[in-house]
């Protein structure tokens, strides 16, 4: 039986309520086009609001030990997983992903909280060696303050969980502007937060319009830190207005992902592993495996193999237990991937699977291979964000490097081979934030997840995202 979709409201120093002109938006189902719920929006009194009560619970919150902290934080982990189903099915009502993709974004949004908790009780600060006897030098860490985090619908759970449990962990609070589109699941983390017993303001919620929201949030003097997933030309808007008011940022922006294939690799092996990358959320994901350069030994063995795969997937509701790629979140990536798709055949690309729209209810696409794709191809040089893969032949180690630094993006990279020797140079070679060798091993809580060159700066993963919710503080002290 389907979970009825529910309005979903803003959550704001420890009440959920409406905004202040009781405005909503409507919710749509991607798998049908039709309208399945509403979402409050904020409006300028709210933002007020919800700015003073994080500043408020910020002083709440640092005041609570670590070890206190942890334990609220685990309990939050604990009530996500007892109501992973209801969640998984709020999920892909509004976003479309697979149910069984949305357990797994849900558990992953977990093990992310567990894993900040703990690392929150070792935000060690040190000793400095003093040149003077009865001098002591310490450096201790602070929490930087009330932050406020904007999230995009791909991943509606795991994008706000980096965020929210690196910084509870830090001892800040945070506000929450969550995507509109996908509102019940974010409120669903929250609500487990609060049930956990999260003090009031400490975490809170609002929708609304985004330029409004984040343009009030990032100048109020309340704000301390701004964190911002979503593409590289918004992410240098909001860059740039968080630098007039000196506000620390971590950015994680688009990326167009490289993957290298040698002629010395596991080709069935790379094949398989890669498609089930690339159409995961049906493309919709930040560190897709997009432009496959594959070596010409192996070039056409490559083609086949992962085409097959790609054409197997069985693409449906993602409510429908035999679906393996849903639609796609909304209109829009349907118009972007139909230019990109246009573009392609008008540069004389061959589509070897896929390439259209499926003709049914939604928005959904049908999984897409192109090959022998020219460089002055705009898929060549944006983000498709969608499931489209573009696998082009190349001859040495030096031209596959070439193409996958061309972009000025560098978020992350996949390479397959059997050499120790060469799987070190590509590691070393390649311009990434992250490269993963032979196996999908990114993004879990307890390693680096950022990008480097226009794909943002910063870390949501590892102690290296901890450590940017935080402020050293230098005590030098001498005895009376």
């Amino acid at each position: 039986m389907t979970i009825p979709y529910p309005r979903t409201q803003l959550f704001i120093n420890g009440h959920w309520r409406e905004g202040a002109t009781q405005r909503a938006l409507p919710v749509y189902n991607p798998a049908t086009g039709h309208p399945i719920g509403e979402v409050a929006c904020a409006e300028a009194p709210d933002l007020q609001e919800v700015a003073e009560a994080a500043a408020n619970g910020f002083q709440v919150w640092r005041r609570i030990s670590a070890f206190e902290r942890y334990k609220i934080m685990r309990k939050a982990a604990t009530l996500l997983r007892d109501r992973i189903e209801l969640i998984a099915q709020l999920m892909t009502q509004e976003q479309g992903k697979p149910l069984a993709e949305a357990r797994m974004e849900i558990n992953a949004g977990a093990d992310t909280i567990d894993w900040f908790a703990e690392e929150g009780r070792r935000a060690y600060g040190r000793v400095i060696p003093a040149r003077q006897e009865g001098v002591y030098q310490l450096v201790v860490q602070e929490p930087v303050g009330p932050v406020a985090a904007f999230t995009p619908w791909n991943f509606p759970i795991v994008q706000i969980a980096r965020k929210l449990s690196a910084a509870l962990a830090a001892g800040c609070s945070m506000v929450i502007k969550a995507p509109e589109e996908t509102p019940a699941s974010p409120a669903e983390l929250v609500r487990a937060f609060a049930d956990a017993g999260v003090p009031a303001g400490v975490v809170n919620l609002v929708f609304g319009d985004p330029a409004q929201i984040s343009s009030y949030l990032i100048a109020h003097p309340a704000i301390r830190k701004i964190s911002f997933t979503g593409s590289t030309v918004v992410g240098k808007q909001l860059a740039s207005l968080a630098g007039q008011h000196m506000k620390r940022m971590t950015m994680e922006l688009g990326g167009h992902a490289p993957v290298i294939i040698f002629d010395d690799a596991d080709v069935a092996t790379a094949a398989k592993t890669m498609a089930m990358a690339k159409f995961r959320n049906a493309g919709q994901v930040c560190i897709s495996p997009t432009r496959f350069l594959v070596q010409e030994g192996v070039y056409k063995e490559f083609v086949q193999a992962f085409s097959q795969n790609a054409s197997a997937l069985q693409v449906g509701n993602g409510l429908d237990s035999n679906s393996q790629m849903g639609p796609l979140a909304n209109p829009r990536r349907l118009s972007a991937m139909e230019a990109m798709i246009a573009d392609a055949r008008e540069h004389h690309s061959a589509v070897q699977v896929g390439g259209d729209r499926l003709k049914r209810e939604g928005n959904f696409w049908a999984p897409t291979v192109l090959s022998e794709v020219p460089l002055d191809a705009r898929a060549m040089h944006e983000e498709p964000f969608g499931p489209l893969a573009i696998i082009n032949p190349f001859s040495s180690f030096d031209d596959a490097v070439a193409e996958a630094n061309r972009l000025p993006v560098g978020l992350a990279a996949y390479a397959w081979t059997r050499s120790a020797k060469t799987a070190q140079q590509v590691a070393s070679a390649v311009e990434t934030g992250m490269i993963t060798i032979n196996h999908l091993g990114l993004g879990m809580p307890e390693t680096p997840f950022g990008g480097v060159k226009d794909s943002g700066y910063g870390s949501e993963g590892g102690s290296e995202a901890l450590t940017a919710y935080l402020n050293p503080k230098f005590v030098s002290q001498a005895g009376l």
